[in-house]
């Protein structure tokens, strides 16, 4: 085996999912391309690297890495380069260049072992020399365990996510047990750390092994929006993931219900088996729900009807025979759920009930699963609205306890009547959590269309408390007159009834352009996102058009939408920073989508006045655009909603997307006043009639539909509502007949 040192010139090809790199390595005596599996090298750094010499038929001579390390570079300039390759956040160029200058060959030295002195440094201040000494010693430790993590394919991303999670312990933690990754990290599943196990020498019957495949396969299940799994099929997943006998796999599901990380439940002459923190949220969700609903209110001194009349005389509005029946039973009912599709007046029944609750001095607060559904109910009701999260209180406590709810049981929520909007998408935990802090005798309206998208997470909750009938339901049906207008609002519910919506009526406001092939749909998207839509209607292509899509790959999928868009949107210019992350690139001025909840995530707003207001919290689904990326720092800021910035380091980017088209699910609880859409083939499971619907009831002024009619008719045909496992229809009607047994 040959041995070479050097400094790393240029760095030709880096594959981010697996650290695969073809580099550039300048030796004392020659000038060598160096290929093979090299997560964590930078631009400038000094290396010491192991392997052999290959010949390639197409770039002729190489050398092939086995093993490589870092070695602290000896010159001025490998200490600068090596300084200034973006390593280290908050050493740039500039930064490195004044810090070789002033400390010269004692320069890592410095860093490593007095980084006070950095404070001598124009530019550095006690906050940044802080940042950069933690930043330099976490890359020192952290790169031991990337070497460690390399031979089995774990990318850089991943590892920093490993190291952050274990610290020092990574390698320690790693080997005793693989499997822990797929609980732990985020983005490692049963499969990456399988591998990892099966290379150090894991037996395949491991409990540890086997314990972890059944829970990941509970996860897989949860991630389809069940809350639990009949047990045959379990078995049947687990033992097709193991490859080991039924047996283990059976013996396995016992044990772990005997430790008490999963529940077995016999239910009609079926075990079903739960996650234990999916059976907790459920038993807790049914029994709060009837006992919110059961629970004697505290009198109202009014005449109802006296003030529906009063609440229409000062609204000039005359309300709809169900939109009546919704406020008396808001008055009289524990808990009570309002649902209806666009243009039924959910948004004028919910304010007349704020109305007439305000009238008797009561407290009501508002809340909606998402920010930006937060956002409309507050703009719809000209009053706050807050996350459920933000309601909740939501906060990082301290490292052993992580994130937690602050308002539960013993804190609960202070108000006399709490209304949650767009109940569709909340999940069985969040519902639960959401329960926890509801004082019995405070009045509960669940608002939402109980025809959109389930929740993304697992439950049917706002199905399973319709279809149980122990609360008090209110469909709102009628369309309103003005409502009747907005062809939006009539074909949502003639697709919802499985009827053809009505295409292309003149001066209305659904469209439906027939193209043939992929290309032709995507091509003729782009060209109404950049000319057509913004030069005849004035709309902004970037803020006001959203193109929603079935479909996250394929022809016309997020993925190569996404890339046609950003390319004609946002084109790449000398003056707009950018930066790869894998396969994408974010630019200034992208529209980006968070993907993942960040509640410890900082944010600031400048106001006009110069006051800064700060706070936590970034959330799924909220939208932004890039605003600066700072190659010095290391860092991307983003520009979301009201003007929050949030400052995101380069390791942090895989929490964003580019969104210039997102996924149907991803649009819950958001409005755009365009949706653009592609109707072409897809698998049967995805192309479904409630998937339409919710596409096109997230736009408020125009849609326009690109495609064959022929799938438009399959979606609008398939009225299949994938079934999910959830037992908390049932678990309401049990809880009820308990009480009333007693």
């Amino acid at each position: 085996m040959i041995t070479l040192q050097g400094t790393i010139e240029e760095i030709i090809y880096k594959n981010e999912s697996n650290g695969y790199t073809v580099a550039i390595l300048e030796t004392e005596d020659d000038v060598v391309t160096i290929v093979g599996y090299m997560p964590v090298i930078n631009l400038g750094e000094t290396i010491m690297v192991q392997g052999n010499w290959v010949y390639h038929s197409n770039y002729g001579q190489q050398f092939k890495v086995d093993t490589y390390q870092a070695v602290v570079p000896a010159s001025l300039n490998g200490i600068e380069k090596y300084l200034s390759s973006g390593l280290i956040p908050g050493i740039g160029p500039k930064i490195a260049k004044k810090i070789v200058e002033k400390f010269g060959l004692d320069s890592i030295d410095i860093l490593q072992y007095n980084p006070d002195r950095l404070l001598e440094i124009d530019g550095i201040g006690k906050k940044k020399a802080q940042k950069i000494a933690e930043a330099f010693a976490e890359q020192r430790e952290i790169r031991d365990i990337m070497i460690f993590l390399q031979e089995y394919g774990i990318s850089p991303t991943y590892g920093v996510r490993i190291y952050k999670k274990y610290g020092n312990e990574t390698i320690s933690k790693i080997r005793e047990n693989p499997y822990r990754l797929s609980e732990d990290i985020f983005g490692i599943g049963f499969k990456m750390a399988d591998k990892i196990a099966r290379n150090m020498g894991v037996d395949l019957r491991s409990d540890y092994r086997i314990f972890a495949g059944i829970k990941f396969t509970l996860m897989e299940f949860s991630s389809e929006g069940h809350t639990y799994v009949p047990k045959r099929e379990l078995v049947d997943k687990a033992q097709s993931l193991l490859e080991v006998e039924r047996e283990l796999v059976e013996d396995g599901i016992t044990a772990l219900a005997l430790k008490q990380e999963i529940q077995l439940e016999n239910v009609d002459n079926e075990i079903r088996v739960y996650y234990m923190p999916f059976y907790y949220a459920e038993a807790n969700v049914s029994k709060k729900i009837i006992e919110l609903a059961l629970t004697e209110l505290k009198e109202l001194d009014i005449n109802v009807e006296e003030e529906i009349n009063k609440l229409e005389r000062e609204s000039s509005i005359k309300f709809a025979k169900n939109q009546k029946e919704a406020i008396r039973q808001a008055v009289f009912n524990g808990v009570l759920v309002i649902t209806g599709g666009p243009g039924t007046g959910k948004t004028t029944t919910i304010n007349s009930i704020i109305k007439l609750f305000e009238n008797q001095g009561l407290s009501v607060v508002l809340a909606a699963p998402t920010g930006r559904a937060a956002k409309r109910m507050s703009e719809a009701t000209l009053r706050e609205a807050k996350t459920i999260h933000r309601l909740l209180e939501y906060s990082f406590v301290d490292d052993e306890t992580g994130m937690a709810f602050a308002r539960d049981e013993g804190t609960p929520i202070d108000s006399d009547v709490v209304i949650i909007d767009e109940v569709s998408m909340v999940d069985i935990l969040l519902m639960n959590n959401l329960l926890k802090a509801i004082m019995p005798g405070t009045r509960l309206i669940l608002v939402g269309d109980v025809d959109q998208l389930p929740s993304v997470g697992p439950g049917n909750v706002l199905r399973d408390i319709i279809d149980s009938k122990v609360v008090k339901v209110v469909k709102l049906n009628e369309i309103f007159r003005q409502a009747q207008e907005s062809m939006i609002i009539v074909n949502a519910h003639r697709i919802n009834k499985g009827e053809m919506p009505f295409l292309n009526v003149k001066d209305k406001d659904f469209f439906f352009i027939n193209k043939d092939s992929n290309k032709e749909v995507v091509d003729t998207i782009i060209e109404l996102c950049k000319e057509r839509l913004p030069k005849f209607y004035g709309y902004d292509p970037v803020k006001d058009i959203q193109v929603l899509t079935p479909m996250k790959k394929g022809d016309t999928g997020v993925n190569v939408l996404n890339e046609r868009l950003q390319d004609v949107l946002n084109p790449k210019h000398k003056l707009k920073n950018e930066k790869q992350v894998g396969e994408s690139i974010f630019r200034v001025g992208d529209k980006v989508m968070q993907i993942k909840n960040n509640y410890r995530m900082k944010w600031e707003i400048v106001k006009d006045d110069g006051i800064n207001e700060e706070g936590e919290g970034v959330f799924n689904g909220d939208f932004g655009y890039v605003y600066d990326i700072d190659e010095e720092e290391n860092e991307m800021t983003v520009l979301f909603d009201d003007n929050k910035k949030v400052v995101y380091s380069f390791s942090q980017l895989d929490e964003l997307k580019l969104a210039y088209a997102i996924t149907i699910h991803k649009s819950q609880g958001s409005e755009f006043p365009v949706v653009v859409m592609p109707i072409c083939w897809g698998p049967p499971m995805l192309l479904t009639r409630n998937l339409l619907y919710t596409a096109i009831t997230r736009a408020k002024e125009l849609v326009v539909l690109v495609g064959n009619k022929k799938f438009l008719y399959m979606m609008i045909n398939n009225n299949r509502i994938t079934k999910r496992y959830s037992g908390l229809n049932k678990r309401l009607h049990k809880v009820l007949e308990f009480i009333k047994g007693e």
